[in-house]
């Protein structure tokens, strides 16, 4: 099968350059780019006004399944990641089992796999059932699929065990994604401790919790030689170490989620659950440090940390409710809007931290256009506009506080293994 894509800004974020190039994809593969291609026989797209760019990377969501198939499946999570325009995302094993063994790992990727949808790589446990108390089957699991080891949603307390995992991984050549949060500090805690969570009345969570197991996981990083990436930044605190660990020469990248470039705790004032995340939202102060780091490359990858939740689970007090909310399909009309229109990040380094940076932390094929790479591409139009509606959804959670917000910059398309998988934000088994 062939696809010829035409008219549009081609992005490569290998070289830096944006040009008005076609794309020619056959066989599942890119099989050039240029001015004036021609294919005979080849079905043509034309995106004439919008940029072509690999496939989007999201290497941070939560799938649910197994285990917790109310909150997501890995069917639905495809269909939601397709339709925010990922054409591959790395989903975290906090399951029900956890994702702690080959067996697991292998069921994820078949299963998605035969969905034809979005790629799914399965992250591994750290820890046997991420209770950090001894470690989880590393080396199998790397021979089954696995795309890097993290305990995410609960923090590896015992240092002395985060550190041989590090040195495990390091021997693997692997990647090891913290979850930097100290539990004696944030314990009970809902949102950031300050002046909002004492005007709410809510117990704050504060930002030395977070701080303090960067650091210790940066100078474990820094005497294993592991390659630890700092999953989900949300602090000023935060963004100072990773860049003087880099300047250090240690082997650290980090993420950020949308909503922690684009809320602040003020966003909780009304109590809406959709707004309890774990890391908390933080200050308009915090804010500003992390599209800093955006900015100078301290901050090398945007991810959602798309976490669904039933509309029972979040539809309760406060304090009661799950840590979580969806984000697969507003994270690039976030990213455009608060950022590119923002004038924060220029078109290229947006597409460069959601695509080849997310790729080479988790060693996955993507992030380029070049002749021979998988045909994975997310077609962007600048120009498009939408306000968030969550009944629209492919996901099963509607638990967003981005509701009514008007959005710029939305996936018009998205191409999986030389596949149009979506057009229009619809899922190509619903088009006519």
């Amino acid at each position: 099968m062939k696809l010829l894509i035409r008219g549009g800004t081609v992005v490569e974020p290998v070289d830096g350059r944006m040009l008005e190039q076609d794309v020619l994809l056959s066989d599942g593969r890119i099989a050039g780019t240029g001015r004036n291609l021609s294919a005979a026989g080849a079905e043509v797209i034309d995106a004439s006004g919008k940029l072509v760019v690999p496939g989007l990377v999201d290497m941070h969501v939560h799938l649910r399944e197994p285990g917790y198939e109310a909150k997501e499946t890995l069917l639905t999570g495809a269909r939601a990641a397709v339709r925010g325009g990922f054409t591959s995302v790395a989903c975290m094993p906090n399951t029900n089992p956890v994702v702690d063994n080959a067996a697991l790992v292998s069921y994820i990727k078949n299963t998605a796999a035969a969905l034809g949808l979005a790629r799914v790589y399965p992250v591994g446990a750290i820890s046997r059932g991420s209770r950090g108390e001894e470690l989880a089957e590393m080396g199998h699991m790397k021979k089954a699929g696995a795309a890097a080891f993290s305990d995410d949603g609960q923090p590896v307390a015992d240092a002395g065990l985060m550190r041989r995992a590090m040195q495990y991984a390091r021997m693997l050549g692997m990647t090891v994604i913290s979850h930097c949060e100290n539990k004696e500090l944030s314990l009970g805690g809902t949102m950031h401790e300050g002046y909002v969570s004492t005007l709410l009345g809510l117990k704050g969570i504060p930002a030395s919790s977070e701080e303090v197991m960067v650091a210790r996981d940066l100078l474990l990083a820094e005497e294993t030689g592991c390659r630890l990436h700092i999953a989900h930044v949300s602090t000023a605190g935060s963004v100072r170490l990773v860049r003087e660990a880099k300047a250090r020469g240690i082997r650290v990248t980090a993420e950020v989620t949308p909503h922690h470039f684009t809320l602040t705790d003020e966003a909780v004032v009304g109590y809406d659950t959709s707004t309890k995340v774990n890391p908390p939202l933080r200050t308009a102060f915090d804010v500003a440090a992390v599209k800093e780091g955006l900015a100078d490359g301290t901050i090398d990858v945007i991810a959602t940390d798309h976490a669904p939740h039933t509309i029972e689970e979040k539809d309760v007090e406060y304090e009661r409710a799950p840590f979580g909310m969806v984000g697969l399909e507003t994270a690039m009309g976030l990213v455009w809007t608060e950022l590119v229109v923002g004038g924060v990040l220029t078109p290229l380094q947006a597409v460069t931290k959601m695509t080849l940076h997310p790729a080479r932390v988790l060693n996955i094929p993507g992030g380029t256009l070049g002749a021979g790479a998988p045909a994975d591409i997310t077609i962007i139009d600048p120009a498009a506009s939408e306000t968030v509606d969550p009944s629209l959804f492919e996901s099963k959670g509607r638990n967003t506080p981005f509701a009514g917000r008007a959005l710029k910059g939305l996936p018009w398309a998205a191409i999986v293994g030389g596949r149009l998988v979506m057009v229009e934000r619809r899922i190509a088994d619903s088009l006519e």
